[in-house]
């Protein structure tokens, strides 16, 4: 229903005119007037081209592309910041930005007076500043330096402010837009926790990341944008797979085998066993051929209808492997709760570099298993759920 949507983007395309004549003296000024008009040249840069979709109240949609491919062109025209060459957007609700945190901050002026000036800019009464200023400067952690002048403050200590400020504005639409590049790991936390709390009051928010990570723990749905186009609509976990592949193009067009696989060989999967019992469990073998610092290895279960049912990390379980050395072989055994209803599986295998993008060996459908279980239901899973009955 329309009701229910909260941003509709639609044919939507933004173009800027780029002039390639550079005049840089006060001559230069007078003898580009005598030039001929061919000399003056134009480019039109297109940011982003016929881009469209919806979001609906309540999500958390995630946009995912390479730097310069258009996605925080595509949150300013939203914001309302820049006007669409072609195509409209409808935005119901109120909205707020985090794209340019601190617009509107005076260097000149302390932190404390920053933070008073800052919310009356978000509309805030000089009271209602007053009653959660200890709190705006205890998430941001600036207690020591509220009385210092902005332009003294570190870039990651201006964004904390800025972040800390623009989480107490009253919105029904957020617009974030990797603002959090510079927290430490601490401050993230806290930022996610508050992601955490969004979701669960079912704000609508539009996520701009290059943290697949992030994007796939509170996403509900994502796009992908690449050479200022949308590419693929889907959910976090499909977008996350397709984005991670336009860093390894060569590999993934490979279509030589029976199943695709991708990345730099540093080191490769092999001797894969799977056992089904009471639990799944996936013995694999990786041979190293390179000294690998602080690898990932991940792995994905699918269902038969393409629906990713579960899926973890090494990081994710808090389990870091410092160090692949070269020439040596890693075994290792995931042990997955059998809980699946009758049917079959098939597996992902994945070993990544420390920053989660850089693919070392990207095995899709690297295995398979079929589950028969006598307490199957309609449903994507199937626990062993136990009910008792009391009669007064």
């Amino acid at each position: 229903m329309e009701e229910e949507v909260a941003i509709k983007v639609d044919n939507v395309s933004k173009s800027f005119i780029l002039p390639h004549e550079k005049v840089d003296s006060v001559k230069g000024i007078f003898t580009s007037m005598l030039k001929a008009k061919k000399w003056k040249t134009k480019e039109n840069q297109h940011a982003i081209k016929n881009i469209s979709f919806e979001i609906k109240k309540g999500e958390f949609f995630g946009i995912v592309g390479r730097n310069g491919s258009g996605k925080s062109t595509l949150l300013k025209i939203i914001a309302g910041i820049y006007q669409p060459t072609k195509g409209k957007v409808k935005v119901s609700g109120k909205l707020v930005p985090f794209i340019e945190l601190g617009v509107g901050f005076n260097p000149e002026l302390t932190g404390r007076e920053n933070v008073y000036l800052n919310g009356a800019m978000l509309g805030f009464s000089h009271k209602e500043i007053e009653s959660m200023y200890n709190d705006i400067v205890e998430f941001a952690e600036l207690e020591k330096f509220m009385d210092q002048k902005l332009k003294n403050y570190s870039s990651g200590m201006q964004v904390r402010l800025a972040f800390s400020m623009a989480t107490r504005a009253k919105a029904d639409i957020l617009l974030i837009d990797e603002v959090l590049a510079v927290g430490d790991a601490d401050f993230q936390r806290k930022c996610f926790n508050y992601f955490k709390e969004l979701k669960k009051n079912k704000k609508t928010v539009v996520f701009v990341s290059h943290d697949m990570d992030a994007i796939r723990e509170y996403c509900d749905k994502a796009i992908l944008i690449d050479d200022s186009m949308l590419k693929f609509k889907g959910t976090p976990e499909e977008i996350s797979e397709r984005y991670i592949i336009l860093f390894n193009p060569k590999e993934s067009t490979n279509k030589s085998q029976s199943n695709e696989r991708w990345g730099s060989g540093e080191a490769k999967i092999k001797n894969i066993k799977i056992d089904t019992g009471k639990n799944i469990k996936v013995f694999i073998e990786i041979s190293v051929k390179k000294n690998i610092d602080n690898p990932i290895v991940g792995i994905q279960v699918i269902d038969g209808a393409g629906v990713h049912i579960c899926g973890t990390n090494n990081i994710i379980l808090k389990q870091k492997i410092h160090e692949f050395n070269k020439n040596k072989t890693i075994k290792l055994e995931w042990s997955i709760p059998n809980i699946f209803n009758t049917g079959r599986y098939s597996i992902d295998l994945a070993i990544t570099h420390q920053d989660g993008i850089s693919q070392i060996d990207w095995w899709h459908d690297a295995g398979s298993f079929e589950v028969v279980n006598k307490a199957s239901t309609p449903h994507l899973v199937a626990p062993e759920i136990l009910i008792n009955f009391f009669e007064d």
